[in-house]
Order: C-alpha cells, then structure tokens, then sequence
C-alpha cells in the first residue's frame, strides 16, 4: 500500500471513531443519543432562516438546517386542539449524505417567574425535561436535497411522543433533528427552541385569573427610513429609490401593518394606537400624486400609495394617533449639536401635517423618543415652553423602564421638574420580545432590532404577553410598542394581536387608552429622567452631526439674505423649510448603525442646498470686458431665479493689476436681474482674468465663481502719477546736464578758457 493510501485510510478511521457513539450504545434507538455540547440560538424570533451556531470558540460542521414553517397552536387554551403541529423542511447544507434523520417535540418545566422568562428570552432555556420518542422524517438526505416534514405530537397524556402538558404555563419547547452524517456516527445536527403558552389545558385545567387583569394598550408604529428628496408638483417629487412601492402594494411590510391594524380595531379600538411618521406621511402624499427616483426614472407606486393612503385615512378616523418626530428624528443628538431650533421643528410640524393630510388630531404634546430615552438637557429643552416658537411644550412622553428613575411600579409616573410632565412606561420585556434577534444589537435591553430582509416571528412576545395577562395580572399597565420600522410578516403581527384579543376576550386584560394613560394624575410624583451610557453610544455619530450643523449655519445664512417681494410672492419660509426638514432626515434614528445611510442622506441634503443657492450667481459675460480709463469700473450682471428678494455682496478676487473699492451690498429683486458697476482701480495695462462670485452678506457663497476678461490699454492714476514724476526728473536731470556743459564750455566765470601753460601738440610729420 502506497504511503498516500495508508494516509487517507488512517484518517477515515479516526473520524469514525471520533464520530461514532461510545462502545455499547445503540444507534438504533436515537432517542438515547446526547446531544453535541451546543445550545440552540433562541429561533422562533427568525422562523425558516436561522442555521445552529456552536458553542464560542468550537467550529462544529453543520450539516442540515431545520426550517419551521408554522407551529400550532401558537398560544394554548382550553378550546385547543390536543396536540402540537409543527411543519416545515429539513435541507442538507453539508457535503455529504444524511442517513437516519428524525425529529422529536422536547419540553422544559414551565417559568414560573418575570426572571426565568426575560432570561429565556435572551437564551434558550433547557428543554429536557421532556424527551418524548423521535419520529423517523428520512432515511437518507442526499447533499443539496431538502424534506418537508409534518410532525404531530399530543399536548398531554402518556403516549411516548406526548409532551405531557398536564397544568398552565409558559413551557420551553425544543425542535430536536438527529442524524448520521456519511462517515460519521448518530447526532443531533439542528435545533430550534421557542417558548409554547398554555393558558388552557385541553380537557384539563384553566389558569385562573390573576385578580384585576392587565390593562394592554398598543402603540402600532408605522414608520420607514427617509427616502424623500425633494416635493414638487404632480410628478415632479423626487425619492432616493422605488423601496416603497413594493412595501406599500399586497404583500409588502406598510401594507401588512396597515391590514393588522384594520383587522384589530374593531375590538381593540380603545387600546390601539397608531404612532406615525410625519415625514413617511409626506412622501405617500407625493407618490400619490406621481414622482420620480433619483436618476430620472418614473416611480411605479403611484396607484399603491393613493390606494394606502385612502386606506389610512379611513381606518383613523376617529381614532388614537401619535405622531413620531419627523423623520424619526434623534431628538438628544439634535440638542448636543445645539441644533434646537431643528429639534423644536421635529416635534411641532409632525401634528400639523398629520392633522392637515390625514383629518385627525394627533395626540397634543406628547413624544415618543428613539429608543424611549433622553438625557437630562433634551428632556428640559423638550418640556420647556417656547411662546414665540408657538411650542407648547412636552406634557407627556413615552420612555423605556431603563430611562426612568425613582419610579416603582408600571403606572404613569410625574418628573419632577418645574413643568409637570408625565412619563408613561413601555413593557420592555413584551416590546424586546418583538424584536428581531439577528440584526444590529439593541442596547438597552440585550435584545435586537429588526433587519431589513429577515422575517421576524412573534412567538416569544406573544408567551411574554400571556404571562403578563395571565400570571402577573394585578393590574398592572402593559403598553406594547414594536419596533420603529418593524419587519415581522402580517401572519405575525395577526398572530400576536389575535393573542391580545383572546386575552380581552377572557377577561384577563382590560383596554386602556393612551390619552387615558397621560392625562391621569400620576401616584408617583418625583421621579427622573436617566440616560444609559450604552444609549449614548447608538447616537447619530458626531460625523453626521458635524454635516448637518454646517448645512445649517449655511441654511441661516441664507434666510437671513431673503426677503419676501410681495404677497404675490414666495417668502423665505417656503424655500427654507423643505431644505429644514431634509436635514432632519439626515438625523433620523433610522440611521443609528447605519453610517454610510446617514452619509448618503447627508450629500442629498447638501445637494438641495447647493441646489437653492446656485439659482443666485454672476451670468458669464459673452465678450471680453475693455475698459477705457484707469478708474472705469467693471459691469457685471448677476441674476437671482429665486421667487425672493435677496441681497448679496459682490466679491471679487485678488488681481494683480486691480485694486477692488468699496462697493455696498445689492438687493436683487425675485426673478430678476442687475447689470452693476463695480468700481476699481487699474494699476496698468493689459489683459487680467478677474474671479467674482456672489455671497450673502453672511458670507454664504452664492452660484459658481465666474471668471471675468478684463482688458485695459489706459493708465491708472498711480501710473499717471508715476509717469509724470519721471517725466519731471527727466526734465532736471536733461537740464542739469545741458548746464554742466555751458559751463565746462564758457568756464565758470563766462570767459574763455587760457592758453597758459599749455603744450601745443607736436606735429606728425
């Protein structure tokens, strides 16, 4: 045997040594094969999508993923079927085949306490303590190939597949896949776990209820990241890109929400609640009425956001609604960048657009900040009153448990302070529980927020909310509030607001309104705003914050150069506030985690600044400019597009040549434009190229720098001056020199010169 051969044998054995069970177990029955030394993530936050992860620091070969499609039922009561239904498929990832593939339901013991749930919501709890008989799925799998499955096991009783639920509670359960790999032994190869809620026994016993039940209101966020350019007329609006059409059509995500929404408000129509984006609200109104992407393409969702947008409309009317800031805006880093005129903007335009597109009042003076925190400057910026802003001021603010101090219990709280503000608390473990648990991490809570493109399941909330009805009760306010952009499926949203229904239904929850929650007169009275560190560190970074502030100071110079014509003309405002709340989208908590967005928002931004302050500028003459005398001065036309007066400041560049004078700012009237005489001083003759360029007289530069040809053949005044004093030493020095030879000729007395003394010269002959 070749040394290459005796190699490649020896390894093969070792791996089936490795691989294979301990001597004297039997790989017949699986049902006693132990599982690999790996906890399972906690899946049922991501159906279909998650793959097992090893323990840190082990790369443990993966060879199947199990994907579950639907389990049933998702919340048990007594009018339950008896058995436990799960469906899906189990798909070969690996590289070789898989033979003996089975699958078994495994259980735990029920969580009797808020902390053994908030931990299994943050890890899979142990599942042990049930570990019925596997069920055969596939003899063999080959590499690539994928079987569906259809296991069905009963809720209790004493079969060797039961789960053996006999009493309530809130159960983890174990999706278990063994298998035998090709060249390896029995083991278990997936995993998924989850949490079943049993309030009801099948033929069994009922939870009773918990004194006074839980009073559930639910604050339903409709919301997306910035996508809006710029409004203009019909067809004229322009989007970054066309994401919105396939979200708000049949099938996408808004379109999901607003159906869960219109599905539920009939008997939860006192605890609903929606909390709207002011400036999502904006951009469907301009869909509606047809737009373009960014790059000149027509937008395709025109017929879907009028048919989303009507939609809203009706199912509102009459009913509870919040506006978020606009754009979602990041309210604590618009204050550390002393951005406060732009915060008071992000909390007062939102209502009165709402009120305006949608016929509604929105909920007065109440806010709901990212994350549900502030820190302490915001918090006093919000809640104090700006009469000549026409801000009333915050009264009421949604905050997360984490962002309020010295206030025990889950009713309505009073900040102390000198305005009375009332902190109404979100149920963070209900709330995280809807979360997504593979996307950026969410720091306040240890759970996560959701991707974009992974579907989100609702089955952990959903059993921390029967815990909270059914066990806790006492009560208690358990207000629910998803994520910002929420990603979950409309049959997960269905699932869990149908979960809410049954719980009202059974008299273990009580609806309770929002308004109700803020006008109550809070028990505790002192209680104070905190600010978690690890909060301040999912700011919009300081990079964005540095943009926008200097697009601001630019933006304020530039109002401050207008001013209105007439009334049959724009003022200052129009012009400005679009460019304002283009800005707050570059703040938006959308962006939290998401740099480069935040970037590419920040040049759109810029753009539309360049854009407005380019319309006021120097015109590029067609000829060369000759002027005929030292002090003839350059003409210069400059133009303003814009539908207001503005007064501007004619800069002209450093020349060799020239000498600039003084000249006093002009007012050029809206839409029009000045031929101006701009004084200087030429130096000398000849051909200078002369930059101009236009700014407020704060400085803002206005269009393009022109450069100007200017050609002079005349003489300055210093040159004249110059010339004329040369030619006077001219003069002298001619004369001087005229009389220094009168003299050497007449001698110094006007006599001929003597002949004494003097050699005559001798002769050469």
């Amino acid at each position: 045997m070749s040394l290459k051969k005796l190699v490649c044998t020896a390894a093969a054995v070792a791996f089936v040594v490795i691989a294979a069970p301990p001597a004297g177990a039997q790989q017949s029955q699986p049902d006693e094969v132990d599982a690999l030394p790996f906890m399972p993530a906690p899946a049922t936050q991501v159906w279909a999508t998650r793959s097992l992860s090893a323990q840190p620091g082990q790369a443990q070969p993966q060879f199947v993923r199990l994907d579950i499609d639907q389990l049933t039922p998702r919340f048990v009561t007594s009018d339950s079927p008896g058995t436990v239904r799960i469906t899906g498929k189990i798909v070969n990832v690996g590289d070789r085949k898989v033979f003996d593939i089975v699958l078994r339901l495994e259980r735990g013991e029920p969580l009797g306490t808020e902390d053994d749930l908030r931990k299994a919501l943050r890890e899979p709890a142990a599942a042990e303590a049930v570990q019925p008989k596997f069920t055969p799925i596939a003899s063999e799998l080959e590499a690539g190939a994928q079987k569906d499955f259809t296991l069905e096991v009963p809720l209790r009783g004493t079969e060797p597949t039961s789960l053996e639920v006999d009493q309530p509670g809130i159960y983890p359960i174990l999706a278990n896949v063994n298998g035998r790999p090709d060249f390896g032994g029995q083991a278990r190869l997936a995993a998924l776990s989850t949490l079943l809620p049993v309030l009801g026994v099948p033929g069994g016993e009922t939870k009773a209820k918990p004194g006074a039940g839980a009073k559930l209101t639910m604050l339903w966020p409709v919301s997306d990241r910035p996508r809006l350019v710029r409004l203009g007329g019909e067809g004229q609006s322009e989007l970054i890109d066309d994401d919105l059409a396939t979200s708000l059509s049949v099938n996408g995500r808004l379109y999901g929400l607003l159906q869960a929404y219109e599905q539920s408000i009939s008997s939860m129509s006192t605890a609903m609640c929606l909390a709207i984006d002011p400036d999502l609200l904006r951009t469907v109104q301009a869909m509606s009425t047809g737009y373009r992407v960014r790059g000149g393409a027509e937008g395709k969702g025109r017929t879907e956001a009028k048919l989303w947008l009507d939609r809203l409309k009706l199912a509102v009317t009459g009913r509870c609604v919040v506006a978020l800031p606009y754009a979602d805006a990041d309210l604590v880093a618009l204050n550390r960048a002393k951005l406060g005129t732009m915060r008071t903007l992000a909390v007062t335009d939102g209502p009165k657009l709402i009120q305006d597109v949608l016929s509604v009042q929105p909920l007065p003076d109440f806010v709901w900040p990212e994350d549900g925190v502030l820190d302490q400057s915001t918090f006093d910026e919000l809640v104090t009153p700006q009469p000549d802003k026409k801000y009333a001021g915050a009264k009421a603010l949604l905050l997360d448990p984490t962002g309020v101090s010295d206030a025990p219990g889950t009713a309505p709280a009073g900040i102390a302070g000198k305005t009375p503000v009332t902190a109404v608390r979100i149920d963070s473990m209900v709330s995280d529980a809807l979360v997504g648990s593979d996307s950026r991490p969410r720091t306040l809570s240890g759970a996560t927020l959701a991707g974009e493109s992974q579907p989100v399941s609702v089955q952990n909330a959903l059993a921390a909310l029967v815990f909270r009805a059914g066990w806790q009760g006492d009560g208690r306010n358990v207000l629910v509030a998803p994520p910002r952009r929420w990603q979950a499926p409309l049959s997960e949203m269905t699932e869990f607001l149908t979960t809410a229904q049954k719980l009202l239904a059974g008299g273990y929850a009580t609806q309770t309104g929002l308004s109700e929650l803020t006008s109550t007169t809070p028990a505790t009275t002192n209680a104070k705003i905190t600010y978690p560190a690890e909060a301040g560190a999912r700011e919009v970074s300081p990079a964005i914050t540095g943009s926008v502030t200097n697009q601001s100071i630019e933006l304020n110079g530039l109002v401050a150069a207008m001013q209105q014509e007439d009334s049959a003309h724009a003022a200052p405002s129009d012009l400005a506030d679009p460019l304002w709340l283009g800005l707050l989208r570059v703040m938006s908590g959308a962006w939290r985690g998401n740099e480069q967005g935040a970037q590419l928002a920040a040049q759109v931004s810029q753009g539309e600044l360049n854009a407005l302050t380019g319309m006021v500028g120097v015109t590029q003459p067609n000829s060369p400019i000759l002027l005929g005398s030292g002090d003839s001065p350059i003409p210069v036309t400059i133009t303003n597009k814009l539908d207001v007066r503005v007064t501007v400041r004619i800069n002209l560049a450093d020349t060799p040549g020239i000498r600039k004078l003084d000249l006093a700012d002009q007012v050029l009237p809206a839409r029009g434009e000045r031929v101006v005489r701009v004084p200087v001083e030429v130096l000398r003759s000849g051909r200078f190229p002369v930059n101009v360029r236009l700014t407020t007289p704060e400085g803002v530069p206005l269009g393009d720098t022109v450069k100007l040809e200017v050609s002079s053949s005349a003489y300055g005044t210093i040159t004249v001056i110059i010339t004329m004093i040369a030619g006077v030493a001219l003069v002298l020095l001619s004369g001087r020199r005229i009389y220094k030879r009168v003299r050497a000729r007449n001698g110094e007395n006007g006599e001929a010169p003597s002949i004494e003394n003097v050699t005559p010269e001798k002769s050469s002959a």
